[in-house]
């Protein structure tokens, strides 16, 4: 019987399968040729914004041999087709400002990005799931509202201006942490973790602070909603304690909302970090895009573009195969057959 009726519904679950993947697919497509198109809808000639050409005094023939080495001289449907073909063997070009592989860069750079956005996602959802809960738990009074107008003002707070403020506090004025960079110890070992870890406070404190305001109004209304269901009430009337049906009642159900945000603050992050590490001079993604884009280094800037976007697909990915297993009721109820008709 089981068997039956996965054979009967199987076709169905693959065609909405196949849709999601195909909207997935449309969107890296759109990305990649609007990577593709980055340098040929900028004014003027490339070759003269990546290496200045003859304002320089580079010869023709050396301008010539450039604009041949990047392709450029080609169709632009040929360069295009030869942009794919890139991709599709992991190559995405040679860094201008670096001379280096844009890959290599990336893999170089990505990984304290991950960490720094990593980190400041847990503590920002952890404190804002606590203070949302809390908040919602003393609704309607004036702690609630004082809360909310607090993390209101905090969220309108634009990143860059919250870190100049922790760095004119915590590294100016008490001297606790270093205002920039990764690491100024070589190497690896305690002492390279530990001040690797001291140059992190401060960008990761921003991008929580920054971060946590939208957790704790999601988490606030979802609680609000939750707590006048009829199962609280009849939990209530059980004598649940307070704490047992705001945790284990209440909080459960209230947090589906929430960790489907989680994997979307995720994607975004890895792009709204750019701002505050470039405040702290932190050697990430962030960073590296800044860097590029001052440089006008157009392949860099193609590859970090395109690891944003692949970052944020592969987070909406995962919020579509998280939320039907925290909520059984999202799942599609297998269609019955339709009845058969009586014939006199």
């Amino acid at each position: 019987m089981l068997a039956e009726r996965s054979a009967r519904h199987g076709p169905g679950t693959l065609r909405r399968a196949g849709a999601k993947v195909g909207q997935y697919a449309l969107v890296v497509w759109a990305a990649a040729t609007l990577n593709f198109a980055l340098p040929h809808l900028a004014p003027g000639d490339p070759v003269q914004y990546l290496y200045g050409g003859e304002s320089l005094g580079l010869a023709p023939e050396l301008v010539d041999e450039i604009r041949k080495g990047y392709g450029l001289d080609r169709p632009v449907l040929e360069q295009y087709g030869m942009f794919w073909a890139g991709l599709l063997r992991g190559d995405l070009g040679i860094s201008v400002e670096y001379n280096r592989p844009v890959v290599d860069l990336l893999l170089e750079y990505l990984p304290w990005t991950v960490v720094l956005v990593g980190v400041s996602t847990v503590l920002a959802l952890l404190l804002g799931v606590a203070l949302g809960t809390w908040a919602a738990w003393h609704r309607g009074k004036r702690r609630d509202a004082a809360g909310v107008a607090a993390v209101l003002v905090l969220d309108s707070m634009p990143g860059f201006w919250i870190g100049m403020i922790l760095i004119a506090v915590f590294a100016v004025t008490l001297g606790w942490f270093p205002s920039y960079g990764g690491a100024a110890i070589d190497g690896s070992g305690l002492a390279w973790l530990a001040d690797a870890a001291s140059r992190m406070v401060l960008p990761g404190l921003t991008l929580t602070i920054a971060t946590f305001g939208g957790f704790f109004l999601l988490t606030r209304a979802a609680m609000v909603t939750v707590l006048d269901e009829p199962f609280v009430r009849l939990a209530r009337a059980k004598g649940v304690p307070d704490r047992g049906i705001a945790v284990h009642h209440a909080l459960r159900n209230a947090l589906l909302p929430v960790s489907t945000n989680v994997t979307l603050v995720l994607g975004s992050l890895l792009s709204g970090a750019v701002v505050v590490e470039s405040v702290f001079a932190y050697p990430g993604l962030g960073r590296l895009i800044f860097e590029a884009v001052t440089a006008r280094d157009y392949p860099l800037l193609q590859g970090a573009f395109l690891l944003i976007t692949l970052g944020v697909v592969a987070a909406n990915v995962l919020a579509d195969l998280i939320y039907p297993l925290l909520d059984p009721r999202v799942r599609r109820a297998p269609a019955r057959p339709a009845p058969k008709a009586v014939t006199a």
